[in-house]
């Protein structure tokens, strides 16, 4: 099995080394200063275990891969970038080799399937972090992260356990699940909350908000007819491999919403997040508009090139309260 990771982020960053590390033949797609120091230095992953650093065999385009009928593809791109990921992917020689999205948001493997047969959801619960060219950093312990995983629109295969297994002896404990989505919708619960970091200062009051974020989103899936699983801190499996811990020297950066305006990455997933429970509401005849109204908060907010954490509670009240 040859890994190919396309998106050497914060997860696929983390996934990656962890995966070199255990053996794994991995081959990873990144672009920009990224990519420029993998091949420069190599992939550095600093982690409650200590500093690792391995070289990743990289390429910036998918073209410039010869596909392998053993080749499983993780998709660890931001939503708003999937659908010409999964175009590049077709176009340079990709055809029935599993596609694991390992990506926040509902609506990837849906787009994948238009693409590719052999779809999987991944719900990836990783405090992971990428602000440096070179340097991803995972804030999990005892692994590194904890992902729940599985066919697309359900079901487990062998490429499930495989991989599964494979991550597992990388210290990614990963287990399948016959409905992925369940867990998937309920990973997106928790991501309501990425633009209120992204928003607000660090030492901000963002349960006030997220909280209600939540609230209506779940209303939406009572009407949705959408079965969810908790995935939050305080599941058992959470707690056996999954606690956030600090790290010296590597303080952590926030959501990935977050961490991509701290990048200057010119695009957050926020319409994928937020803007899914806005569809969904709309779909279902129930009102979504805190969640529609972040949506909008968020692209200005992009447009404008501000930064993280610029704005106070009250002001953030006062969009809630519109």
């Amino acid at each position: 099995m040859r890994i190919i990771i396309h998106g050497v982020g914060a997860i696929g960053g983390v996934v990656g080394a962890a995966l070199i590390e255990a053996g794994q033949e991995v081959l990873g797609i990144a672009r920009g200063r990224m990519l420029e120091a993998i091949r420069a230095k190599g992939l550095t992953m600093i982690s409650p275990k200590g500093r690792l650093e391995v070289a990743m065999p990289c390429v910036g385009h998918p073209s410039e891969i010869a596909f392998r009928p053993d080749d499983v593809v993780l998709l660890c791109v931001k939503g708003q970038d999937t659908e010409a990921a999964l175009r590049d992917l077709r176009a340079a020689g990709m055809t029935d080799q599993p596609l694991f999205c390992l990506q926040n948001g509902v609506a990837n493997e849906r787009l994948a399937l238009r693409y590719f047969p052999n779809v999987h959801g991944v719900t990836v619960m990783m405090p992971a972090t990428y602000l440096e060219p070179g340097e991803v950093i995972t804030h999990g312990a005892p692994c590194y992260g904890l992902f729940e995983m599985g066919r697309f629109p359900g079901g487990v295969d062998a490429v499930d356990e495989a991989l599964a297994a494979v991550l597992t002896q990388a210290n990614i404990a990963a287990f399948p699940m016959q409905a992925v989505m369940e867990s998937k919708y309920g990973k997106l619960l928790m991501n309501l909350g990425n633009i209120v970091d992204a928003l607000l200062p660090q030492e901000a009051d963002r349960a006030q908000f997220t909280d209600r974020l939540k609230a209506e989103a779940m209303a939406v899936f009572e009407a949705a007819g959408i079965a969810w699983s908790d995935v939050g801190l305080d599941t058992p499996r959470r707690k056996e491999f999954l606690q956030i811990v600090d790290i010296d020297g590597a303080p952590r950066a926030g959501s990935s919403t977050r961490q991509s305006i701290a990048r200057g990455a010119g695009s957050v997933e926020t319409d994928y997040l937020n803007g899914e429970i806005a569809l969904l509401g709309r779909l279902h005849g129930v009102p979504a508009p805190l969640n529609a109204r972040l949506t909008g908060v968020a692209a200005a907010m992009v447009a404008r090139g501000e930064g993280a954490g610029g704005m106070r509670e009250a002001d953030l009240e006062a969009v809630f309260s519109l």
